[in-house]
């Protein structure tokens, strides 16, 4: 745990010196990670293999002397390998599958035009303060991307974990793997798998092994793998028999790499601009721009929330700055870089301070590839495909989609949607067919046309130190920019609280309900507070904090307990106690089976309390009911769905509500349940 009271350390002159120690560690720890995956990237993407770690050095030097963001890591990430690959196909390439070719090297060429303007977009992207348009894709349709991107990556680097030479859509060769397995050189396939399962494995195990949990899981694999290529002599072309099958082995199998020390320089290669004169470039000079410059902006407000320190990136700025290196990069030969997430994390799990810790793995990563190329030509390509193959089931884990449809069904459906258009077709036209679906089922919950693209808003003094921002229509993902800035003007530039009043809003949306709550956080560290009321007459269209919430009837549950009227008064504090904001008692007299079957009289001296209360109050009273009632005392209890037109009625602070006002913790309830009876007497 860090010391809060510590100050907060700053990437400037002072803090390079006071802070060196934990930044060159965690610096040369981060190395560590990024070398084998700057080299798998490059490769899967059919770029050389030195052309990763180009774009890691520039991109970690230069941003870290421009940007003020302290945490994240930059250097080329897994997310725009489908990208940099197709590009390379559209110009003639085919991914150095055989070899790197005449034609593989200009379609290199050629794409690293498409990169340089692309970094130019960026540039002016940050340079015109437009890091806010970050914000208008919906987070499913995002996140749909990612998984899709994933599963591409997983389907074009089986066959080189196996040995196998393959080409094809991902959806083809997705549906060859199991041909890829029997046509599987079995000592390439060896080294591929024994790597996928240490990858898998290594981060279950390593956290019980004393000062062994800081070393990364690719470093074992290389350790692992290394030797094994060594034993199948991969240095030299030769071939062997296998159950009366003859393989092949050698160079083709490792990173190919220069045989001399400072070698690296006559790899840089300059970009051929005739490219940017076919129409076809500016498609993918959009696809790096876009998903490149959302990815990065995605990633660097991820590692804002975990800093330790919670230190604000300015966007825009950190946008500029990855334009910078992009276009730095892309001038000598290097790949697309962004703000990577899975590096900057273990940055800052590695004790990092300030931005010198991104400098400094820089700085190892030139030193390496400077001073002994030749080891690292004897890593085997299989071993770089697994750790690829492992990264592209972390974004299309099973998780993320159990994640997806706890938020709510119609979040799953905008993700899947998002997904399978990715892979019928590619990443601009996949995110637009999510963004549109998204579109078609805000439609379908109300949202007028009207206000898709136009928030309505009215803004209303409180007192002197707050502000009510009223909401109407809607408030959706495709009308948040202006929204935002209202809310920034209000909260950071006039220092003043804010109340927003969603009450006369039809639909509020799952990317909106993210975002306030992400801004609540951003008001507290300001020493601010942003309030949201009005969703009481709104029905949450899942449990999830940031469900999307449709005004309408709401759904509650109804507890009935009937019981000996002594025990009115213990039950009615025992319900209070557990979130009953509420309570009617009736009362009664009855038979039960007992009385019914032994032909006794009724009891008169009985009562009935009603409790009208959200899920997670119900499933409280039920478990007192069960535990500490029903074992001494005859009790009929039944809990049943009702719908009640205002919610915050039956809300409690115990369940993230005071008055309507959702707190970070908030959540509705949308579970239908049928009556459930506990015990009859």
């Amino acid at each position: 745990m860090v010391d809060q009271s510590m100050t907060v350390p700053r990437g400037d002159a002072q803090g390079f010196g006071k802070y060196f120690r934990q930044d060159f560690l965690s610096g040369f720890l981060v190395f560590l990670i990024a070398l084998p995956l700057c080299l798998g990237i490059s490769l899967a993407s059919g770029f050389p293999p030195l052309a990763g770690i180009f774009a890691a050095i520039i991109g970690s030097i230069l941003t870290t002397f421009i940007s003020n963001s302290e945490m994240t890591i930059k250097g080329p990430a897994a997310g725009l390998i489908v990208i940099a690959i197709g590009c390379i196909e559209e110009f003639g390439g085919d991914g150095m599958t055989g070899g790197f070719t005449a034609a593989d090297m200009s379609a290199y060429k050629m794409t690293l035009a498409v990169g340089v303007a692309a970094a130019v977009l960026q540039i002016l992207f940050g340079i015109f303060r437009a890091g806010v348009l970050g914000e208008f894709f919906p987070v499913s349709a995002v996140h749909g991307m990612l998984a899709a991107i994933g599963i591409i990556i997983i389907s074009k680097q089986v066959p080189v974990a196996l040995g196998v030479e393959a080409k094809g859509d991902p959806l083809d060769l997705l549906g060859r793997i199991p041909e890829f397995i029997m046509e599987a050189n079995p000592a390439i396939a060896l080294i591929g798998g024994i790597s996928l399962i240490v990858m898998f494995v290594w981060p279950l195990i390593r956290g019980r092994l004393g000062f062994l949990k800081v070393v990364p899981s690719p470093l074992i694999v290389l350790a692992v793998v290394v030797p094994m290529g060594w034993g199948f002599d991969l240095l030299h072309d030769h071939s062997y028999f296998l159950q009366g099958h003859k393989y092949q082995l050698g160079e083709q199998y490792l990173v190919r790499m220069p045989s001399r020390m400072f070698g690296m320089f006559d790899e840089i290669a300059f970009p051929d601009f005739s490219a940017l004169k076919l129409p076809v470039a500016w498609k993918w000079v959009m696809m790096f721009f876009i998903v490149g410059s959302l990815e990065s902006l995605l990633s660097a407000k991820a590692i804002d929330l975990i800093d330790p320190w919670r230190r604000k990136t300015s966007m825009d700025r950190d946008m500029a700055a990855v334009g910078v290196a992009n276009l730095a990069a892309a001038m000598v030969g290097g790949l697309p870089i962004i703000s990577e997430i899975v590096r900057s994390r273990a940055n800052i799990d590695n004790g990092a301070r300030t931005r010198f810790a991104d400098m400094w793995h820089g700085v190892f990563l030139l030193a390496c590839v400077a001073l002994i190329p030749t080891v690292l030509h004897m890593i085997p390509l299989a071993a770089l495909a697994a750790m690829l193959i492992y990264t592209g089931s972390r974004l299309a884990h099973p998780s993320e989609f159990m994640h997806v449809y706890h938020i709510g069904r119609e979040q799953l459906v905008i993700f899947v949607t998002t997904i399978i258009a990715v892979l019928a077709t590619d990443l601009l036209i996949g995110i637009a067919v999510g963004i549109a679906m998204k579109m078609f089922i805000h439609i379908l919950n109300g949202v007028p046309i009207g206000s898709l693209f136009k928030p309505y808003l009215d803004v209303t003094d409180v007192d002197e130190s707050t502000c009510m921002i009223s909401a109407h229509h809607s408030a959706v993902f495709s009308n948040w920019i202006p929204f935002r800035r209202e809310i920034e003007h209000i909260g950071f530039v006039k220092r003043k609280n804010l109340i927003v009043d969603l009450s006369e809003t039809k639909f509020v949306d799952h990317s909106v309900m993210d975002k306030l709550i992400t801004m609540q956080r951003d008001f507290e560290q300001e020493g601010l507070s942003l309030e949201i009321t009005g969703l009481e007459t709104h029905r949450g269209l899942s449990d999830h904090e940031a469900a999307a919430r449709k005004r309408g009837v709401a759904r509650v549950r109804r507890v009935t307990v009937t019981t000996d009227a002594k025990l009115e008064r213990w039950l009615e504090d025992e319900f209070v106690q557990r979130g009953a904001t509420g309570y009617t008692v009736i009362p009664c007299s009855g038979a039960g089976r007992r009385l019914i079957a032994g032909g006794e009289p009724p009891v008169n001296s009985q009562m009935r309390i009603e409790v009208i209360c959200t899920n997670e109050v119900c499933e409280r009273i039920l478990a007192f009911l069960r535990k500490e009632v029903q074992p001494e005392h005859h009790v009929t209890a039944c809990a049943e769905v009702v719908e009640v037109v205002r919610l915050g009625q039956f809300l409690s602070d115990s369940n993230g509500y005071t008055n309507g006002s959702l707190s970070q913790n908030g959540s509705s309830n949308g579970h239908a349940k049928t009556a459930e009876v506990i015990q009859q007497c």
